[in-house]
This record gives structure tokens, C-alpha cells and sequence, in this order.
């Protein structure tokens, strides 16, 4: 039958004997097939439909990085089951949150945590499985002897695949619901956008609860038949020493500036690479450029959110212009607007909406969020701030909720930070407001200093007097060792 997402990530290669998962696992080296990948996700399967899984049921995942995760994931599209990925670092309480939201049907984490979530589990009606760090837990079990063909549900473009929830910046986390077509048409576009192929072996030291790890690299990755080396988590010399022999890497940009503090990374070990991707969070320019130095290679830098997947790139051929998140991919739209809604002129900052096959369909269970996010016309409210440069390329200049308001004017808080940033010394900040009686706000800024001497606020403050408006001066300079996460 035809399985919209399934058909196209897994079925061309299910038959294909050559390497497609290099694990890096404690005490296992091990590799699998394409093949023998397709099969492990059949058997698991079979499992879900044996624990009663139906279509549309959710399966709740906090587990350790393995690739019976990733098999899960996939025997989760052959039953027509919603994957519902979590952060490891989620602790029993947290997690009792999405089980009462998502009524998952079943259920897998570590042995550490089976004995806190039964209550809430049996509570749900849902099985607990496990499976830890070194691959043993209940869940790996369950699937000996299990048959290894699997003849998928039916799935359409507009059904469910996955629910990610946010992280939460303003009251409780919200459910996306992504669809078939959602991850499909995102993957498909990226694949030929950024020319990854079956030659291309790819570094995944991400963790896979999110989009990044999950969709952006693992689906990518899926459609092209690429290797991939299945690092169980970012280890800076397993990455050195997986470069020479690989094409791509996908990356915060905290891999990036770690990389750079070490001496081993140059020309000649990066000689072999394809090509650099950072996303999850903003990359300095000053790493940008610190990276094109030592290695020749220029960082792709692209633009996403879990519930538009990936919106905006920097293109594999052109111009990667630093300190912006490059163009809208093919498909998709993207429009800033002002307070009053309407498209903003020129390089003017507002409200990014975007529009196109990549949007969820909505939030779980919360109708009000849902259109609060989805507007009449098909764009989705991102709640991020951004204007278009001279070459039509994205600059995010922060979310909506950071602005800052002092004295009547609006200050963007990346905008001061791009200057502080930029400033000899100065290794990273974050700028905030605070209530003020007279202004409403004030701008306070906290800097982190490179290793060597302190920074002298006043050197600080007259970097930024020479390069900005007055009312966006920090009135306050914070200097931290680091800064708090």
C-alpha cells in the first residue's frame, strides 16, 4: 500500500546491501545495510502492532541516540503511527506533561526512568519499553524473531507522522503537528538543494529529538542513500577523525567554535569535505569567517523552526553571506509584516510569516494557539523579527517577545549584540531589557569575555556609541565568566 513518507525515504533503498549506518556506539562498532535497516524497522513494526498500536496512535521515545531509535521512527510510518520524539534531558515530571497531552499508546525510555512514568503510563493506557546506552532494556527484545517484511498502512500526504513540541519560552510547550507531505517536501528540496548524493558520508552528532537531528539530517540523508557516521553525541576527536574521511556535517554552531579550538582542524584535514551545514541557533560572523580562514570552507548557515521545518538557506552555489540565513527555499513564502499586519517596504524589520508544503497543521490539542499561529491566508506567525537585505537574503533580528521597548523606541537585541560581538575580546553576549520607571525598559548587556584579560566596559561602550542610536546603548554592562543557559 502506499506510505507517502516511507516510499520515499526507505522503500528505494530497502534492498540495497551497501553501507548506510556507521555506529558509534559504546562497545559497538557495528554497520548496517540499507537493507538490513529496512528489516530491523519491519521487525519493529510488527512489535507496534503487536502492543496495539493503531494509525494515528502517538509513540513517546526518550531514549538514548541508537539506531533502534531511528528503526522506531520508521516502523512508526509502516503502521501509520505519530512519532513523538523527547529530549533526554527531560526529567520524570517534565515528561508526565507531554504523556497526559499526547496519550501516547507506548512508550520507550532509559531503565533509569521506567519506574518513575509508570503511574502516569497506566494512567494513559500506554506500554512502557525500554532501551538504554548500551542497547539492552526491554525494547530490543521484544523484537527477536519478529518477521522482517512489513506490509505498511496506507499514509497520505496530509496524515500525521510526528508531533514535536516546542520549547516552551512562554507557558507550556505545544504540540506540531508535522504530516507526511510536511517532512517529505522539506527533504526532497534540501536533498537537491544542498546536491547530497550516495557519495556523500555524512557526520550526525546531533541528537535526533529534534527537527535538526531527525529530519533535516536523518531524512536527507535517507532519500540520497548517503553513509552516515551515527555518533552517539558531539565528541571532538571522533569528529577530528572522521573528517578526512567524510563529506558533510551538520552541526550547531557550538561544534563550529569548538572545532576552531582545536589545533588540528585546517586545510588539509578539512580537504575531503563537501560541505558545512550550522543551523539551531545563530553563528557569529566572526566563526564564519574564523572557519573560512583555517579551513577554506565556507559554514552554510539555513533558517527553521520545529513547526515550519527548514524556511529559509544560504545556496550550496552563491553567495553564503554571513550573519544571514540566506533565501526562502523553493516552495516556500516569506513575507515580514508590521505591527499592523501589512508587508513591510524595503529593508525594514517585522514579523517573519511564511507560507508552503513545509507548515504544520497546527497545534495538539490547542485550537487557540493554532489560530493564533495560522493565519486565513496560509502563512504561519513564526514569532520571529527579520528584514530582507540588498541580495533578498534573511537576516534574523530576534524574536518578537525579546524586543525591547525604551522611551517609545523599539530595540532589537541582536542588533546590539552583532556590535558587542564584533568587538576584540569579546567572546559572546546577550542583551535584555528590564523595567525602568521613566523609559519603560532599559538595555542591559551581559559579555563574556575569550580567555586572556578583562574587558573594560568603557572600551565597550564606545565601540557601540560609535555604531549606534543612543536609546539602543546598553545603560548597564554585566561581564560573566559565561553566560547562562
Amino acid at each position: 500500500m502506499s506510505n507517502h513518507l516511507y516510499d520515499r525515504l526507505i522503500a528505494p533503498q530497502a534492498r540495497n546491501d551497501s553501507c548506510f549506518l556507521m555506529l558509534d556506539e559504546p562497545g559497538n562498532g557495528r554497520e548496517l545495510s540499507f537493507a538490513e535497516f529496512a528489516e530491523l524497522a519491519s521487525q519493529f513494526a510488527h512489535m507496534l502492532v503487536e502492543h496495539g498500536v493503531r494509525p494515528g496512535d502517538r509513540i513517546a521515545v526518550q531514549a538514548p541516540k541508537r539506531s533502534e531509535v531511528l528503526a522506531l521512527y520508521i516502523a512508526s510510518l509502516q503502521t501509520g503511527a505519530v512519532f513523538l520524539p523527547l529530549n533526554t534531558g527531560y526529567r520524570p515530571n517534565e515528561i508526565t506533561y507531554f504523556l497526559e497531552d499526547a496519550i501516547p499508546r507506548m512508550i520507550v525510555c532509559g531503565d533509569g526512568v521506567e519506574q518513575e512514568l509508570q503511574p502516569a503510563a497506566r494512567g494513559i493506557g500506554a506500554a512502557v519499553l525500554t532501551l538504554n546506552a548500551d542497547g539492552t532494556g526491554s525494547l530490543p527484545k521484544e523484537i527477536v524473531d519478529r518477521p522482517r517484511r512489513f506490509n505498511n498502512v496506507a499514509r497520505g500526504p496530509d496524515d500525521l507522522a510526528a508531533l514535536l513540541y516546542t520549547s516552551g519560552t512562554t507557558g507550556r510547550s505545544k504540540g506540531a503537528m508535522l504530516t507526511h507531505e510536511n517532512l517529505l517536501s522539506n527533504a526532497l528540496v534540501l536533498t537537491d538543494l544542498w546536491q547530497i548524493s550516495s557519495n556523500d558520508t555524512l557526520i550526525h552528532a546531533l541528537p535526533i529529538f529534534h527537527t535538526h537531528g531527525l529530519f533535516v539530517a536523518m531524512n536527507t540523508a535517507l532519500i540520497a542513500g548517503a553513509r552516515v557516521n551515527f555518533m552517539s553525541g558531539f565528541d571532538l576527536d571522533a569528529i577530528i577523525a572522521a573528517i578526512p574521511e567524510s563529506t558533510l556535517m551538520m552541526g550547531v554552531p557550538t561544534f563550529y567554535t569548538r572545532l576552531l579550538g582545536d589545533d588540528r582542524l585546517d586545510r588539509s584535514l578539512a580537504a575531503n569535505m563537501r560541505l558545512f551545514v550550522s543551523g539551531s541557533a545563530p553563528l557569529l560572523a566572526e566563526t564564519h569567517q574564523a572557519f573560512v580562514e583555517r579551513t577554506g570552507h565556507r559554514i552554510l548557515e539555513r533558517y527553521g523552526m520545529t513547526e515550519t521545518n527548514m524556511i529559509t538557506s544560504n545556496p550550496h552555489d552563491g553567495l553564503r553571506q554571513a550573519g544571514t540565513v540566506g533565501l526562502p527555499l523553493d516552495g516556500v513564502e516569506v513575507r515580514i509584516t508590521g505591527t499592523d499586519g501589512q508587508p513591510v517596504s524595503g529593508d525594514g524589520v517585522g514579523m517573519i510569516e511564511v507560507r508552503g508544503p513545509n507548515i504544520c497543521r497546527g497545534y495538539w490539542n490547542n485550537p487557540e494557539k493554532t489560530a493564533e499561529a495560522l493565519l486565513d491566508d496560509g502563512y504561519f506567525v513564526t514569532g520571529d523579527l527579520g528584514r530582507f537585505d540588498e541580495n533578498g537574503h534573511l537576516v534574523i533580528v530576534g524574536r518578537q517577545k525579546d524586543l525591547i521597548i525604551t522611551g517609545g523606541y523599539n530595540v532589537y537585541p541582536k542588533e546590539v549584540e552583532d556590535v558587542l560581538n564584533s568587538i576584540a575580546g569579546v567572546s559572546e553576549s546577550a542583551v535584555f531589557g528590564v523595567p525602568h520607571a521613566d523609559f519603560g525598559e532599559q538595555v542591559i548587556a551581559a559579555v563574556v569575555s575569550k580567555t586572556g584579560p578583562k574587558l573594560n566596559k568603557s572600551v565597550l561602550a564606545e565601540e557601540v556609541e560609535a555604531r549606534l542610536v543612543r536609546y539602543k546603548h546598553p545603560r548597564k554592562y554585566l561581564l560573566l565568566e559565561e553566560l547562562p543557559r
